[in-house]
């Protein structure tokens, strides 16, 4: 089944809600477990790539740069990827929740990076564009906003 006949079918069922900012949370959290095997994956990569020399304790700041950079690379990958196809990460599979854009269509992946960017800046922000979400009629929070997006909770099966 294809996205467009699924969103077809979740929009003749029942209009979906706007996820409650404690469902983002909770699979956020889920999302946490994926990331963090990246995150090694890649470090190990890393680690492989000078051969396992490296002090850890004061690492040069060429490889201290590139590694931190490669870390959001993947976080950013494992985001706008995940969004732009399906509109789900794993986390929000599990919690029944789906990105979609505006029109309720699934969200292009420049959107998609952009969303992932705003996000940043409002985990940056001590969480203050997440907890906008309480705020917003729509629960949107600056990354919603931004990429003209919502979280959307599914309806069970």
């Amino acid at each position: 089944m294809t996205l467009t006949a699924v969103t077809g079918f979740f929009a003749t069922m029942s209009p979906l809600t706007p996820a409650p900012l404690w469902l983002r949370l909770a699979a956020a959290v889920y999302d946490l477990f994926p990331l963090i095997a990246l995150w090694m994956l890649t470090a190990g990569l890393f680690l492989l790539a000078v051969h396992g020399n490296i002090d850890v304790a004061h690492p040069p700041l060429a490889y201290h740069l590139a590694l931190r950079g490669a870390l959001l690379g993947v976080t950013a990958a494992y985001f706008v990827i995940s969004w732009s196809r399906g509109g789900q990460t794993i986390g929000m599979r599990a919690w029944r929740l789906r990105v979609v854009a505006a029109d309720g269509g699934a969200l292009p992946w420049p959107r998609s990076f952009l969303r992932f960017a705003v996000a940043l800046i409002s985990l940056l922000t001590l969480g203050l564009g997440f907890l906008w979400c309480l705020v917003d009629r729509e629960r949107r929070g600056w990354h919603d906003l931004a990429a003209t997006s919502s979280v959307e909770r599914l309806p069970s099966a």
